[in-house]
């Protein structure tokens, strides 16, 4: 086993956090390894002016850190599960899936007004095709508006009266000890969550053997089995930015429960679907999931996208 694990990470302030996160859990199980972490800007960081489906989707945050691992100049890499595309590099995995905070979606606006009492014509931000398709397929009156970077910037835009309201992911908020600023939690029957929303991602190299053990530790069986699955449902649909997607699974006892999710751009026109099943086959049920949307009107979707 290693004394020294060099940790790959985003140089944002959330990523800095999970990073951290991962780094104190690995030091407090195991006191004899000193855990480093390693900044590596990425091409979705450098990219701000411009929505990600414009210019290549998730990956545009993984894959320099992906290039480091491979390369070994770091041991494991943290992302944000929902960051990650349906597939990765080949000799890359998913070394652990640590437990989940909230995978909600929030909603917070200048003046602490939930989404049902916005006036019309409020104008929405968000950088993202699943949110947008399912704030218009609720609230069709209201503007949506792209905005980017990081927490902090996106909530100083609110402030700064560039939009009325701005929806972010539970998690990020939560974690960085901003949870007084949510307006409302929307609940996944409103708005269904991202594929992974709210889980960490611990990659690394397959089959290293000084890594695994330490990572085994980490790994939370009831966020693995429905993440597992979110993740087949958009292999399936080969999901990426460019598609208004959404899959959420919950574990109760050994069951799965999975909700999934595809919208057109506009809101007009959505397939939503509940699939149930043992949590060994989580990644049948997402699969099988995603198949049946493609039946009931997700390919027509889809393909006019």
């Amino acid at each position: 086993m290693k004394n020294i694990i060099k940790i790959g990470t985003r140089g944002s302030q959330l990523a800095l956090w999970q990073a951290n996160w991962v780094k104190n859990q690995i030091e407090s199980g195991f006191p004899e390894i000193q855990a480093l972490i390693i900044e590596i800007k990425t091409t979705g960081d450098k990219i701000v002016d411009r929505p990600l489906a414009m210019v290549g989707g998730k990956g545009l945050f993984v894959k320099e850190i992906e290039k480091a691992l491979l390369d070994k100049d770091i041991d494991i890499a943290v992302h944000s599960m929902k960051d990650m595309p349906g597939d990765l590099p080949g000799g890359l995995c998913i070394g652990a899936i640590p437990v989940r905070e909230d995978p909600r979606d929030v909603l917070v606006s200048r003046n602490n007004i939930p989404l049902n009492e916005l006036p019309s014509g409020a104008v929405i931000g968000t950088s993202s095709l699943r949110r947008a398709s399912q704030i218009k397929y609720v609230r069709p009156d209201l503007t949506i508006a792209s905005i980017r970077g990081n927490l902090g910037t996106r909530l100083g835009k609110l402030d700064n009266g560039d939009f009325d309201a701005i929806v972010l992911a539970a998690a990020g908020i939560i974690r960085l000890g901003m949870k007084e600023r949510i307006t409302q939690y929307l609940e996944p029957d409103t708005m269904l969550p991202a594929v992974g929303q709210g889980a960490l991602c611990i990659e690394t190299r397959e089959n290293d053997a000084d890594i695994a053990p330490i990572l085994a530790v980490l790994d939370n069986r009831d966020t693995r089995i429905p993440v597992v699955a979110e993740r087949a449902f958009l292999r399936k649909l080969e999901g990426s930015c460019h598609i208004p997607v959404a899959c959420f699974g919950t574990l109760k006892d050994r069951e799965l429960i999975l909700t999934g999710l595809v919208a057109s751009e506009d809101g007009t026109q959505m397939v939503k679907e509940v699939s149930r099943g043992p949590g060994a086959s989580a990644e049948a049920i997402g699969t099988s999931l995603a198949t049946t949307l493609l039946d009931r009107g997700a390919a027509q979707i889809l393909e006019n996208l």
